[in-house]
């Protein structure tokens, strides 16, 4: 790899190399990333307890959003790239909308419910160590996915819930130059909730430009009995119709696991995380109202992105087992967070659901 980003690579190698990119980051503390200008708050959700310190020690370290409020977590003059973000909210996952816009978009490039985007869809934490996403106690979310911009980055909090929530947040960026094969971050969310029967279920659909594809989280309720995970995954690249290019073998296999996700001794599913794929989270019934077991996985194509140069699509086909050895159209519960880059300008997203469509039941 070379360093054609002007320091801004994230591997081992390059770590020695000097570069002139400058090193921002926007918090409560900072709100707008200015050069030495942070901790000087005078108010915030922490001047009560710094009431006998007075400024500089830890005054606004997060910000309440109002039910129904939208705020502003950043607002960066470019060009440069985001390259890591922090943020640690309060109330529900799916009722907080995270969007980012590039260079003045009318329409946001990502736009997902913050749990989802995390890989948290389900509203309850499980760890999760990877590459571009780690998510550590209690509710540390972490994202390290570069996102490129040349003029301007804009990243909206929006909270649909029915109560305020608190958040906490710092998004650590670099101002340099971008070269201009750099394409932009894309991350869209889609639910269906249940899969019509003999349906398939669309992780992305109506991609028009030139990029690569970078990841699939995928949360997963079962609403049958018995094993669930024989779909096979489709990517429809560059005039497929009825047929993909490439095609996969089956739900566990794709998110690089075999065999019904299944500890052999234990006989029980067996989460796991790697650097590129896993099954994170299994929430099992609890013999009350938990009743249904609901999956969390991740498929980070980070050494292996799937190129596309004029448009995308991909759908998952959720298949169980019928009795006599056939194959069961289910009709589950199941979200989906896409991650990509491509060139601009992108189509708009799909509407998010309602409310009442995000939240978990």
């Amino acid at each position: 790899m070379t360093n054609s980003f002007n320091g801004l690579g994230t591997h081992l190698g390059n770590l020695s190399l000097l570069s002139r990119a400058k090193s921002r980051s926007i918090s409560p503390e900072n709100r707008t990333g200015e050069k030495g200008g942070g901790g000087r708050a005078t108010e915030g959700t922490g001047a009560n307890c710094a009431r006998d310190l007075g400024v500089g020690w830890k005054i606004s370290p997060s910000l309440r959003v109002k039910a129904g409020e939208t705020i502003t977590v950043a607002d960066i003059e470019g060009p440069g790239a985001i390259q890591h973000m922090w943020m640690t909210p309060t109330g529900n996952w799916r009722w907080s909308i995270l969007r980012i816009y590039w260079d003045d978009e009318e329409t946001p490039s990502v736009e997902c419910p913050a749990g989802d985007f995390f890989a948290m869809g389900w509203g309850s934490f499980a760890p999760l160590v990877s590459i571009p996403v780690c998510v550590n106690p209690g509710s540390a979310f972490n994202c390290y996915w570069e996102m490129p911009f040349r003029s301007r980055c804009r990243i909206t909090w929006e909270n649909i819930a029915p109560d305020d929530m608190i958040l906490y947040y710092q998004i650590d960026y670099a101002l340099t130059e971008v070269p201009e094969d750099a394409a932009y971050f894309h991350a869209q969310y889609r639910r269906t909730n249940p899969l019509p029967y003999k349906n398939v279920y669309t992780i992305l659909d109506g991609i028009q430009g030139h990029g690569q594809f970078v990841g699939t989280y995928m949360a997963w309720g079962v609403n049958n009995t018995g094993w669930w995970g024989e779909g096979e995954i489709k990517f429809y690249l560059d005039g497929d119709t009825d047929y993909p290019t490439n095609c996969g073998t089956g739900t566990e296999d794709y998110f690089c696991g075999s065999y019904n996700f299944e500890n052999q001794v234990t006989k029980q599913y067996q989460e796991y995380c790697t650097p590129y794929a896993g099954l994170h989270q299994v929430i099992r019934p609890d013999g009350v109202y938990r009743s249904q077991t609901r999956f969390g996985m991740y498929r980070w194509h980070i050494p292996d992105p799937i190129r596309f140069e004029t448009d995308l699509r991909i759908t998952m086909q959720a298949l169980g087992w019928r009795n006599g050895g056939r194959y069961l159209p289910l009709q589950d519960d199941i979200a989906s967070v896409a991650y990509w880059y491509q060139t601009e300008t992108h189509a708009p997203f799909p509407a998010l659901p309602d409310k009442d469509g995000l939240e978990v039941i």
